[in-house]
């Protein structure tokens, strides 16, 4: 295969270059393998070239880097548009391209918390005052394109680049800070906000908005504030610049309870795991809450938060009694037709209703996601009470199923057989994998009477 010529390259080129970093560390874990003079090997060696770039670029910029996303108008944090980041780039290579070649030179055997961040600042406060002055061409556009995704924008973006110093020495530090609260933590933390506020009165929401951008849940900042207001109570924060940061986290709360209380339940499993997930998250941020604010459940904040948690207990709770009405839905039962029997028996009929059994399935894969959450949601006991009487259900339809079976009373042994299946899936999901094998296993054993042969 012959090389790519020039056009084409150029025009791969400007895709990689426009791609997210997700996409390119994509195509080179892709193409490592391709090697030579062949047009997929030209398209490595590019797609390495634009890597270590980024690389170097991600590292330069890492105080900003994050905040760059999309076209930067989600309010819900502060956000600059991506392309913005790329020009931004642009502009520092022609500025200031022996800066760019020092922190290049100082990435080798650079050690946050160890190491001089000195190079990397240099070429920052270069940014900070190019982006101020609005020249060269690119940082013109860098301000146009912030000021147009948000009121504003350009002087936020330009208070960022002010403030990268001071967030570079932090961010190694975050995951110590959010895991451990104690004096060494907090004194760090105050010292860092106080280095925030001399670059500016009122950056102090803005520093809090770039370390959010850092840490894997935004919302864990709030561990952060609570040590530097050694845990404010509820007016304390409310009344302050930084009230925003909680506010915010309740409307997650509100968001998240909505999107689980209309759960596709024809969805299947994706649809269960992402709502149990948003199960999990809400009750990561009422405990964050609760545990980095000092309120009062009768008040405000306090009461907005009780009454969530027990919206959260009950739309889960309500969920979960789905799962058991599709359940009979998708194995029905009637009494048996000998009075002297008073038990319900299956019926086999009809095949498996497929819409009851996708429901039932989708949901009970969302009970099982929701374990962990249940203790501290509220809503353990009524999960446990759910796959203990769903539970005896399969264990009776078993039953029920391969005695009809083997007296030969089965309306349609191939129904039957349908059904068990049907039984072994969702006794994977309330239980285990060893329970559907065992329901499998009797199935297969179980065998018809043998039909008389006529007029024998």
């Amino acid at each position: 295969m012959v090389a790519l010529s020039e056009r084409k390259i150029a025009l791969v080129k400007g895709l990689v270059a426009a791609a997210p970093d997700k996409v390119v560390g994509g195509l080179q874990a892709a193409l490592a393998s391709q090697m030579g003079d062949s047009a997929l090997a030209s398209v490595r060696r590019l797609v390495e070239a634009e890597a270590a770039e980024r690389r170097l670029r991600n590292a330069i910029l890492l105080p900003i880097v994050p905040m760059c996303v999309g076209d930067g108008t989600d309010r819900h944090g502060l956000h600059f548009p991506a392309i913005a980041l790329g020009y931004l780039w642009k502009g520092l290579k022609a500025l200031d391209p022996d800066g760019v070649k020092r922190a290049s030179n100082a990435l080798y055997d650079y050690r946050p918390g160890e190491s001089s961040p000195e190079p990397f600042d240099a070429v920052l406060r270069k940014a900070a005052d190019a982006v101020r002055a609005g020249q060269p061409r690119e940082f013109a556009l860098v301000r146009t394109l912030c000021d147009q995704s948000r009121p504003d924008g350009g002087a936020a973006f330009q208070l960022c680049l002010d403030l990268a110093p001071v967030v570079r020495r932090t961010v190694h530090r975050l995951p110590e800070w959010t895991a451990h609260f104690g004096d060494d933590t907090t004194a760090a933390a105050r010292l860092a906000y106080r280095d925030a506020c001399a670059v500016r009165d009122d950056a102090g929401p803005t520093f809090f908005e770039m370390l959010a951008a850092q840490l894997p849940h935004p919302w864990m900042v709030l561990r952060i504030i609570s040590a530097v207001m050694d845990k404010p109570n509820e007016r304390y924060l409310g009344q302050s610049e930084l009230s925003s940061f909680a506010e915010r986290v309740m409307d997650d709360i509100d968001a998240a309870l909505k999107a689980i209380q209309t759960l596709d339940t024809d969805g299947g499993e994706p649809a269960a795991l992402q709502a149990a997930k948003r199960v999990e998250q809400v009750t990561l941020q009422i405990a964050e809450i609760e545990t980095c604010i000092t309120i009062d459940r009768e008040h405000g904040w306090g009461h907005r938060l009780f009454k969530q948690k027990s919206a959260l207990a009950s739309v889960v709770e309500g969920r979960i009694r789905e799962a058991e009405r599709y359940a009979g839905q998708a194995l029905p039962m009637l009494p048996a037709r000998l009075r002297r029997i008073r038990r319900m028996i299956p019926r086999h009929t009809l095949p498996p209703d497929p819409r009851a059994v996708r429901r039932a399935t989708t949901l009970f894969h969302f009970v099982r996601e929701i374990r962990s959450s249940a203790n501290y949601g509220g809503f353990a006991s009524a999960r446990s009470r759910m796959i203990e009487k769903v539970g005896d259900m399969l264990d009776h339809y078993v039953e029920e199923t391969l005695d009809l079976i083997k007296t030969g009373d089965c309306e349609s042994e191939p129904i039957a057989r349908d059904h068990l299946e049907v039984v072994a899936e969702f006794s994977r999901l309330v239980r285990d994998d060893k329970a559907a094998d065992l329901v499998r296993r009797r199935a297969a054993a179980c065998e018809a009477p043998p039909r008389m042969a006529a007029g024998g």
